[in-house]
């Protein structure tokens, strides 16, 4: 078992920024991505980014949010930049092997945006 353990989280005015983090518990084996999901109240959870993206974020981010990882530190980071109240969601990480071995979600840090 895998735990996957987000941070950053918070209340933000609109126009700033938050560093999201997600670490797992241990070395996952095996060739996998990293990412990152929001879901809004009353709406389905959606894509943000993953490890390998590249530049095919959603039109709704892109240009505002960077996925980074870390693998020495078993962490991906999603930074945000230029927050708007349409970005208030629970954020989740994801860790998914390529070949859909396993699937591991954390239990999410709530993003507000708000003045």
């Amino acid at each position: 078992q895998v735990q996957l353990v987000e941070s950053g989280g918070g209340l933000v005015q609109p126009g700033g920024s938050l560093r999201l983090s997600c670490t797992a518990s241990r070395t996952i084996f095996g060739p996998n991505t990293m990412g990152w999901y929001r879901q809004a109240p009353g709406k389905q959870r959606e894509l943000v980014a993953t490890s390998t993206s590249g530049v095919n974020y959603p039109d709704s981010v892109k240009g505002r949010f960077t996925i980074s990882r870390d693998n020495a530190k078993n962490t991906v980071y999603l930074q945000m930049n230029g927050l708007k109240p349409e970005d208030t969601a629970v954020y989740y990480c994801n860790v998914r092997h390529i070949f859909q071995a396993y699937d591991y979600w954390g239990q999410g840090t709530q993003v507000t945006v708000s003045s």
